[in-house]
């Protein structure tokens, strides 16, 4: 195996926290979704949970993705960048199905700053640019913002042939509270190439 083929792993962790500044000319649902690149061009979409435009605006969601790949597999995901895109949903079904979403604003964040941080995470307010949504968002006010956090973890090798007891961010009993998307949904987003 070459330098380049050495097999590394990592733990990407992305937070929903809240949203500010959603003034809506119409209720509704909140989410957000966020883009993560799978690598020829294309993306995968991880969506929060749904709040209702009068809550408090805290979505407390979180997402860890568990990845495996070669060295220079990582390194082109630090050129990559995760998409925030703020969405608002009707909560009156038409004819029993649940409307489309529409887009009030997006936002892009390189994962090569979360690398280039300290302790490699980072938490930040982000101000959306808004996409259009003016028949439900008011326009008069200030940008909808949406805080996020990103994390990304090095775990110790792994044996080959063996998996990790527990999720890199402690999820299933540790207490974040993450919803962990399992290795056949990692693998799909093709982020990281596996190396036979």
């Amino acid at each position: 195996m070459g330098a380049s083929q050495l097999l590394s792993s990592l733990s990407c962790e992305i937070k929903i926290i809240r949203a500010k500044n959603v003034e809506l000319r119409t209720e509704g649902k909140l989410f957000v979704r966020c883009y993560l690149s799978a690598g020829n061009n294309q993306r995968v979409g991880l969506n929060s949970r749904e709040i209702s435009s009068n809550s408090d605006l805290f979505f407390d969601d979180c997402f860890c993705l568990e990845c495996s790949g070669s060295e220079e597999s990582i390194q082109r995901l630090m050129q990559e960048r995760v998409v925030f895109e703020l969405r608002w949903r009707s909560k009156v079904p038409v004819l029993g199905r649940v409307c489309k979403s529409r887009v009030l604003g997006r936002v892009e964040i390189p994962w090569a700053s979360v690398f280039a941080s300290k302790e490699m995470e980072i938490e930040k307010w982000v101000s959306m640019v808004s996409t259009g949504g003016s028949r439900i968002v008011d326009e008069d006010c200030k940008p909808p913002a949406v805080q996020v956090a990103m994390k990304v973890r090095i775990p110790e090798r792994r044996r080959r042939g063996r998996m990790w007891d527990e999720c890199g961010c402690m999820g299933a009993g540790g207490g974040c509270g993450c919803t962990c998307v399992d290795a056949d949904h990692i693998f799909a987003l093709a982020v990281l190439e596996v190396v036979a």
